[in-house]
């Protein structure tokens, strides 16, 4: 191409992009059909979003309205009255949900973690489908069966109720979370930083150990995260007691445990004023336990979904 006609090319003024569109059909019109339509779903879906967020709305004003006017440092040193007793409060209970969730992080993380591991490894393999499957089914596990298997293998065994046998329930309704979420999370790294892990050399547990967890780290946390939040507020596999898991300074994780959770059924139907205080602001408790497990684990899904 000569000189002549790479200058005329620079000097010919550029095709406009726009050249031959309306924009007049591009405005927004009510007359349209499309448009009017979208308009009315848009509204339909606000309002349903609003009336949805009423019933929720109402509740939470309510557990504050009525459990925030007991709420002392008392509840929280104290055991729960007896009938026709006033003051009291539930601190064994706090105590006891936190001991036996955490004993059931213990039992359910490890499982869950290596599990989901193994599934997204060996994705295509018959024994990962059926585990995949089984986890799955185990989402929707009635809760009150994980109390009946841990009464039946753990307090029939040891002859008492115990936190081990509480928290052996919980974990059963934990693992399927934990499970499916880990699962997901290591599916998701990028293969590159698998096979360049295998490239300089490092084993397969290395990789796994060194690349495929921190980097799934975030959305695993996330469902740990959830799976401790829901079993912190299960009633119907935990069985209730009026007494302190440590006694003379000592903490006996074999003897009854109270929880906030059956607590809250147990004097929520009583005829008695002050116990019924009592559920009030137990719920309480319990709900800002819950929810500052999910923002724990919002915060922690959140760089995941910024890469």
């Amino acid at each position: 191409m000569s000189e002549d006609s790479v200058s005329a090319a620079r000097n010919q003024p550029a095709s406009n992009p726009f050249e031959g569109v309306n924009f007049a059909e591009l405005e927004l019109s009510l007359y349209r059909p499309r448009t009017l339509f979208n308009i009315i779903l848009s509204g339909v879906v606000t309002c349903m979003t609003f009336l949805a967020l009423i019933p929720l709305f109402a509740v939470l004003w309510m557990l504050i309205w009525r459990g925030g006017q007991k709420l002392s440092v008392s509840l929280f040193t104290q055991l729960p009255p007896a009938p026709l007793e006033q003051g009291g409060g539930f601190g064994n209970a706090v105590i006891g949900t936190l001991i036996m969730v955490g004993l059931a992080a213990l039992i359910s993380v490890p499982l869950g973690i290596f599990t989901g591991v193994f599934l997204a490894e060996a994705k295509d393999s018959k024994l990962a489908g059926a585990v995949r499957f089984a986890a799955k089914v185990l989402t929707g596990f009635p809760s009150i069966l994980a109390g009946v298997f841990a009464y039946g293998a753990v307090v029939l065994a040891t002859g008492g109720f115990s936190a081990v046998a509480g928290a052996i329930a919980l974990s059963i309704l934990m693992v399927p979370t934990i499970i499916l979420t880990s699962e997901s999370a290591v599916a998701m790294v990028p293969a590159r930083m698998k096979e360049a892990s295998i490239g300089m050399g490092a084993t397969g547990a290395q990789t796994v150990w060194m690349v495929l967890l921190p980097t799934a780290m975030p959305g695993i946390l996330t469902g740990i995260m959830l799976a401790i939040a829901r079993a912190a507020g299960e009633t119907a596999p935990l069985l209730f007691s009026n007494y302190w898991l440590a006694s003379g300074g000592r903490v006996n994780l074999m003897q009854p445990t109270a929880s906030l959770a059956v607590l809250i059924y147990n004097f929520s139907g009583m005829p008695f004023a002050n116990q019924v205080e009592l559920a009030w602001a137990a719920a309480l408790v319990l709900v800002l336990i819950v929810l500052v497990f999910n923002l724990i684990g919002q915060s922690f899904s959140r760089p995941q979904v910024n890469q």
